[in-house]
């Protein structure tokens, strides 16, 4: 199996977990509030980030080197992880799924201002499509909206955000660094808004609770193994399979079909996102920030910094040292069939 095949493999059996993860949300969404869901998901997860602190041997504190970009990105997890839970709480999976798969537009438009990146026509064209979807599935006008949907869409702004902010802030700081600030952002803000509404929870649903926590990790595990073995442009297209995870539970489970609008504005929002995702790769001036960037929404209970193995770095020049035998120049070999000219001894032109 070749390294792509690998990554495309294991991105599907990544994404599709998350969207195992997602139903269990949804399940535990008709009896508690989104606020006591989102706390002891990240409370339960603290054992599997302490496995994580212990296996960091990146030197340094747990002092953030950008306190106000990762204040800020504590912030955007935060909102984010509330939003998409209460989303999937009074949403169909799958219309949910179809606002959050507008990620790659937004990142391309929050790279602009925040990463100096230069989004040319055809990428453009390409946002403005994609937004285009997004409003096919929201409709507004020929239908209510409701919270649902602003939340949805919130998250998806939010978890953009964040996203950006790694991209930005990923080669300074410490991947536990970078884990470990929304956790307690999470684990803060929703123990404090715990006190209002609170409901006693049978051993099941924490176990469930529990469930969501280990799922969010392993799946975790299974993006960046994806994106280790396979490039880029292979692996983060794998995000858009949940749309079908979340269609054949939807209809399983909760009694849902997706409408024409929804399939059509999903329809759409994929193939703006998979075309900014091809034109990255075949960019050779852009920072590519969708590629660069996570290709899964951050909910506050998934353990996954932006490793530093996931970003391609420029190819470096190749330093020959002197005492390699290519580095003595060859005069007999120049001229044979196949041989290339030594490193050290530059190409001579035609006219010399």
């Amino acid at each position: 199996m070749s390294s792509n095949a690998r990554g495309a493999l294991l991105a599907l059996l990544a994404f599709g977990i998350f969207a195992t993860h997602d139903v269990f949300i949804k399940v535990l969404g008709g009896s508690y509030s989104p606020i006591q869901i989102v706390f002891f998901s990240v409370l339960l997860a603290f054992p599997l980030a302490t496995v994580s602190l212990m296996r960091d041997a990146t030197p340094g504190t747990l002092l953030p080197k950008h306190p106000w970009w990762m204040l800020v990105r504590t912030l955007a997890a935060v909102v984010t992880g509330f939003c998409a839970f209460y989303a999937f709480t009074v949403l169909p999976l799958a219309q949910v799924y179809a606002i959050l798969f507008a990620s790659p537009l937004l990142i391309t438009i929050l790279a602009v201002p925040l990463l100096g990146e230069t989004v040319r026509l055809r990428r453009g064209l390409a946002v403005i499509v994609g937004l285009v979807g997004v409003l096919v599935v929201l409709r507004p006008g020929s239908t209510q909206l409701e919270l649902g949907h602003a939340a949805a869409l919130v998250s998806a702004i939010g978890g953009s955000l964040g996203s950006i902010i790694v991209r930005k802030i990923g080669a300074d700081e410490r991947p536990v660094v970078l884990m470990l600030f929304p956790m307690l952002g999470n684990f803060v803000v929703m123990g404090i808004a715990l006190v209002f509404v609170y409901e006693p929870m049978p051993i099941a649903h924490i176990g469930m609770l529990a469930v969501i926590s280990v799922f969010a990790f392993i799946a975790g595990l299974l993006v960046i193994a994806a994106y280790k073995s396979g490039e880029a442009v292979i692996v983060a297209p794998m995000q858009y399979s949940q749309i079908l995870w979340a269609t054949a539970y939807g209809m399983l489970f909760f009694g849902e079909t997706p409408d024409g609008a929804t399939v059509l504005g999903a329809s759409i929002i994929i193939a703006s996102g998979l075309y900014i995702v091809l034109r990255e790769s075949r960019s050779t001036e852009s920072g590519t920030p969708v590629l660069r960037t996570r290709a899964r929404f951050e909910t506050g209970t998934f353990l996954r910094p932006r490793p530093r193995e996931m970003d391609k770095t420029a190819a470096e020049p190749r330093i020959v040292p002197q005492s390699a035998p290519s580095a003595a120049a060859r005069p007999h070999l120049r001229g044979l069939p196949g041989r290339v000219p030594p490193v050290a001894e530059p190409r001579r032109k035609d006219s010399e």
